[in-house]
């Protein structure tokens, strides 16, 4: 049983806040927001999802991504995509606080990785079109609800936040999977980046295009929310200087000495790849 306490508006917050009053796009979901607001004259579509204790799908009240979730991400994505086809392609800004996929029987059975793959493959061709493609983490970031909703953004931006978590399984399970104490698992991950839960520790590995501080995830204030605004609006003016693919993350100080090693078995591969 899903036992998940509070249920976090994180999601709901930075999205009302970014938004600027913008009239909300109909999304027939309690739990996918979107809206068209107006940042200095351009339109940005902004996505979230959260958390919706009426949801049909039990697997699907906390705030993860199931199977209404993620085609409902696809459609609003690629609906910005074809509305801009022969104009100004619009940035698509992915608010993330996702409590990982929904797991379930009943999500198993109806395709839920169809629905997920649909949502990150929309990103990923919004991307590829031009759409300048941007995610804000703002809470929790895991496995399956991240893939699909923000991993594919040109730029990760996160929040420096004791309750921002961006990682593969929940600290719990990875205590069971790799037989430690959740304690022996904080102390792996001191010395582990992969392994930490600690947003700082996570941007170590060069994946975040910025660690914004000094902002009060839950409340924000007015300067506060301005300022978010402002990193989200200077990564979108570096996406328009610097499209390129998701190599950036590969290619920058922290990533050149945190991931070495997956950055050397890249290039033998690309090396085998081409002979």
């Amino acid at each position: 049983m899903n036992t998940i306490t509070p249920l976090s508006n994180r999601g709901r917050t930075w999205f009302q806040a970014l938004a600027d009053n913008a009239q909300p796009v109909n999304t027939g979901l309690g739990s996918v927001l979107v809206a068209d607001a107006t940042w200095r004259g351009e339109r940005v579509r902004l996505l979230a999802i959260v958390p919706d204790p009426q949801n049909r799908f039990p697997r699907a009240r906390h705030g993860e991504l199931g199977l209404d979730e993620g085609w409902a991400i696809a459609h609003h994505v690629r609906e910005a995509i074809d509305a801009d086809r022969s104009g100004a392609r619009r940035p698509i800004l992915a608010i993330v606080d996702v409590q990982s996929q929904a797991y379930g029987r009943l999500e198993a059975l109806l395709g839920i990785h169809m629905s997920l793959a649909a949502a990150a493959d929309a990103y990923a061709t919004a991307r590829m079109a031009g759409h300048p493609v941007v995610a804000l983490i703002v809470g929790t970031a895991l496995s399956g609800g991240l893939l699909a909703h923000g991993d594919q953004a040109h730029r990760l931006l996160a929040l420096d936040d004791p309750k921002v978590v961006v990682h593969a399984m929940r600290k719990q399970s990875a205590a069971r999977i790799t037989r430690r104490t959740v304690a022996e698992l904080d102390e792996l991950g001191k010395t582990v980046i992969p392994m930490s839960y600690d947003v700082q520790q996570f941007a170590k590995l060069g994946l975040l295009h910025e660690l914004i501080t000094g902002i009060d995830a839950d409340a924000p204030s007015t300067a506060q929310v301005a300022e978010v605004k402002e990193r989200v609006a200077a990564a979108i003016a570096d996406i328009r200087k610097h499209p390129g693919d998701l190599t950036s993350r590969l290619n920058n100080p922290e990533a050149r000495v945190h991931r070495a090693a997956s950055i050397e078995v890249r290039r033998r591969l690309a090396e085998q790849w081409n002979a």
